[in-house]
C-alpha cells in the first residue's frame, strides 16, 4: 500500500507539472525518485546493487525462495523491500537497486557516500553482456518513459544493436562507468560482497551461501539447494510464462508470450555477447573493455578463455 501512495503521489506531482518543460519534468521526478530510494536504503538491513540487467531478477527470485523454504511461505511472492519482512519479521529488509535515482536526491554524483554504511551486495556481470542485454531490455520491454527519463534511445527509434552497445548513453561506456566508479569506492565500503554473475551461475549454491551468511541468515544445505532448483533458468521461464509473479508487477511477465527476447528471462548465457557482432566489431567492443574497465572485476583480455558455460 505504502508503495501503491509513493507512486501515485509522485504521479500526482508530475500531473501538476504538465506544462513545464521536459527536461524539468525528468529531473524533478528522478528527484522524487532518489528521495524513495534514500528512504529504502535508510530502512534496509542489507542492500543489493547491480547495473540492470546483471543477474539481479535471478538473484531475487533465488533469496525468495530459500526465505520462502526457510520460513514456510508460500512461493506466490518475490521478495519486494520489506513484504517478506512484514509477515515474518525475522526475514531481513533487503533493498534491490540498481543506484540509478540516489545521486539525484542526495548529489552525490561522484561517490557511494550514501552506502558506506550499509552491507552491500554488489552483483556484477561482464558488461558486454550486459550491453547486449540491455539492448533487448530497451527494445522489447522498457517502456516508453523510462527509456526517456534514463537517457536511453527514445521510443521506436531503429538501432542496430552495435550501436547501442557503443552508445556512450546507453550502452558499454556506460556500464563501465557505473562499475568503475563503485570500484573506486570499494574501499571505503566496510560491509561489501562482491558476486559476479558467472561465479554464480558456475557454483550457484556455494555463492548463494556465501551470500545469505553475509546478510546474517545462514541457511541448511536443503534450503540451499531448493532455492537454486527453483530459480534454474529452466524453471523461472516456466514461472514467467504461467505469470506466477503478477503480483509483483511487471518485473517477471513477458511483454509478448510469442516473441522470446521480450521475456525476462532470456538467455541467462555467460559470454553471449559474442554471437551478435561479426570480428571486427568485437574487437572494437572488447577494446573498450580492456582499456577502460577496472581490473578488479577480472573481465579483461587474460579472463576471455576462463569463461564458464551457462548452466
Amino acid at each position: 500500500m505504502q508503495v501503491f501512495l509513493k507512486k501515485i503521489t509522485r504521479e500526482l506531482v508530475l500531473l501538476l507539472m504538465f506544462f513545464f518543460p521536459e527536461e524539468k519534468k525528468i529531473a524533478v521526478e528522478r528527484w522524487l525518485r532518489g528521495r524513495e530510494e534514500f528512504r529504502k536504503l535508510k530502512q534496509a538491513d542489507c542492500v543489493v546493487v547491480s547495473f540492470g540487467k546483471s543477474g539481479r531478477t535471478w538473484l531475487r527470485v533465488m533469496l525468495s525462495r530459500f526465505y520462502q523454504v526457510r520460513h514456510g511461505l508460500s512461493e506466490k511472492h518475490l521478495m519486494g523491500f520489506d513484504n517478506l519482512h512484514r509477515k515474518v519479521p525475522e526475514i531481513p529488509v533487503i533493498f534491490f537497486t540498481h543506484d540509478n535515482y540516489l545521486k539525484d536526491y542526495t548529489k552525490h554524483f561522484d561517490s557511494k557516500e550514501d552506502y558506506l554504511s550499509k552491507k552491500v551486495v554488489l552483483l556484477v556481470r561482464d558488461p558486454r553482456d550486459v550491453a547486449v542485454s540491455q539492448f533487448f531490455q530497451w527494445k522489447y520491454r522498457m517502456r516508453a518513459k523510462k527509456k526517456n527519463l534514463n537517457q536511453y534511445p527514445e521510443h521506436g527509434k531503429d538501432v542496430p544493436i552495435y550501436d547501442f552497445v557503443m552508445d556512450p548513453q546507453a550502452g558499454l561506456p556506460k556500464i563501465i562507468d557505473f562499475m568503475n566508479l563503485w570500484a573506486k569506492e570499494m574501499p571505503r565500503i566496510e560491509n561489501i560482497l562482491v558476486v559476479r554473475y558467472e561465479d554464480l551461475r558456475a557454483r550457484t549454491a556455494e555463492v548463494l551461501r556465501q551470500i545469505v551468511e553475509f546478510v546474517g541468515t545462514p541457511g541448511t544445505e536443503e534450503q540451499i539447494q531448493q532455492a537454486v532448483e527453483f530459480s534454474s533458468v529452466e524453471n523461472m521461464k516456466k514461472l514467467e510464462e504461467k505469470r506466477t509473479f503478477w503480483l509483483s508487477g511487471s518485473r517477471m511477465v513477458p511483454k509478448d508470450r510469442k516473441n522470446p527476447n521480450s521475456y525476462k528471462v532470456r538467455r541467462a548465457k555467460v559470454g553471449g555477447y559474442s554471437d551478435y557482432f561479426d570480428e571486427q566489431q568485437i574487437a572494437a567492443i572488447e577494446q573498450v573493455v580492456n582499456e577502460t574497465l577496472s581490473p578488479v572485476y577480472g573481465y579483461g583480455a587474460t579472463q576471455r578463455d576462463d569463461r564458464v558455460a551457462s548452466a
